[in-house]
């Protein structure tokens, strides 16, 4: 298999992200979270933009995301399997 190679921000664009705050990554503090549970907070994170974007908001303005358990396990098992 042969990727090519990206010369810039304008390749780079093309693609979407998964976000992970790297506190999850560099903090003492979560150094016993397993890979797959930082993982799973970044596929929360992008959910909960899309909440946002809906307006799903609970009666304290708390947005809230819908994320069935059905959908995190497919989601969790086409991450590592691409």
């Amino acid at each position: 298999m042969e990727f090519d190679y990206f010369y810039g921000p304008e390749d780079a664009e093309q693609y979407q992200f998964y976000r992970i705050p790297k506190l999850l990554i560099t903090s003492e503090q979560f150094k016993d979270i397993s890979v797959e549970a930082k993982l799973l907070y970044g596929l929360m994170l992008d959910r909960l933009s899309l909440s946002i974007k809906n307006g799903w908001f609970d009666s304290l303005n708390r947005a809230y995301i819908i994320y069935t358990i059905e959908d995190v396990m497919e989601d969790m098992l086409m991450g590592w399997m691409g």
